[in-house]
């Protein structure tokens, strides 16, 4: 890991610490910029370290992570503690795997340099708190046709439990393209789907795309819509990335232009780049309703910006009116067509 910072133009290892112990009289006596934080350490492990320092002293954070189940679980609950991202360790040749990932490495310690540290939001059982759902339920939604489809990298984790929460167990479908390595979409799921009314899983190859369900791209899958009939149905492959990603959010925003138009609504939310502003800017001239989270909210305005940037943005709202104004526009369509 020294070397790979070290051998950046713009970054410096100023200090290293083999337990949290030392990691936290270096902090004081040195204030990076950035700590990566390995999760199994000696005396203390990195999730009670990151805990106790996002809450005396929050600085931007990237986690290692095995690749395990056990790990991206882990993963999960950095991220949800304040971590920004997270990179995982090869099963093998940890040195010279981790060489072969400079530049993800670079990447990432880059993104969270810049990235906004925002309050922790702790997540809460919807399922155990059904008061979160009474203002979405005053009213029945049309969501047969209607899907809600979004797009995120760094931050997203979060972003994107906020989102699904609120929605009603009667809400159209949601697929979602999150940037994040094989192996941990799974864990992702499974944690959205403990805690939300609608279910969560990882998207299957043909399945049938059904209200009340959201459907999250494979890790180093693409995630697609398409149909069959009168259905929409999930594609994954692994077809090349698209914007150096896969999944990428321009390959699934672009499929919902084609194949369902003006009965989409397109989120893009925080991260860094570009992946997903021309897809969504696809779903608005296809007559889909878009929207972008603000900056203020972002971890990393990056995605966003671009989109709205485009033209691609009907909306720009802060995170935590995202849903309502998803669940306001449903309303409006309901109603138009029960007039007609």
């Amino acid at each position: 890991m020294t070397e790979i910072i070290n051998s950046q133009p713009d970054m410096t290892v100023i200090g290293t610490a083999a337990d949290p112990l030392v990691a936290r009289d270096l902090i004081k006596a040195t204030h990076p910029d950035v700590l990566t934080l390995d999760v199994e350490m000696p005396r203390m492990d990195g999730l009670e370290f990151l805990e106790k320092l996002m809450r005396l002293r929050p600085m931007p954070v990237v986690m290692v992570s095995s690749l395990t189940e056990r790990g991206s679980e882990i993963a999960l609950r950095a991220l949800e503690l304040g971590a920004i991202d997270f990179v995982t360790k090869p099963r093998l040749g940890v040195r010279d795997g981790l060489l072969n990932y400079t530049e993800l490495i670079a990447g990432k310690v880059r993104t969270a340099a810049a990235a906004r540290l925002l309050p922790a939001r702790h997540a809460i059982s919807a399922k155990a708190a059904p008061e979160l759902q009474e203002a979405l339920l005053r009213s029945p939604l049309l969501s047969t046709e209607k899907l809600i489809i979004i797009g995120a990298s760094t931050g997203g984790t979060e972003a994107i439990r906020e989102v699904l929460q609120p929605l009603p167990p009667d809400s159209p479908a949601v697929l979602i393209a999150q940037h994040m390595p094989a192996g941990f979409t799974k864990s992702f799921a499974q944690r959205l789907d403990g805690l939300c009314r609608i279910g969560v899983k990882e998207a299957e190859q043909g399945e049938r795309v059904l209200p009340g369900h959201a459907y999250i791209a494979p890790g180093g899958y693409h995630l697609s819509l398409g149909r069959s009939g009168a259905n929409y149905v999930a594609q994954v492959d692994q077809a090349p990335p698209v914007n150096r990603h896969r999944p990428s959010i321009d390959v699934l925003f672009d499929s919902v232009a084609r194949h369902a138009g003006k009965n989409a609504i397109g989120m893009i939310l925080t991260g860094m780049g570009r992946d997903g502003a021309e897809g969504l800017l696809r779903m608005r001239q296809a007559g889909a309703h878009t929207l972008a989270q603000d900056e203020a909210s972002c971890v990393v305005f990056g995605m966003p910006r671009e989109a709205i940037a485009l033209g691609a943005v009907d909306e720009v709202a802060p995170l935590a009116e995202m849903c309502r104004r998803v669940m306001a526009h449903l309303r409006t369509f309901g109603a138009r067509a029960n007039r007609v």
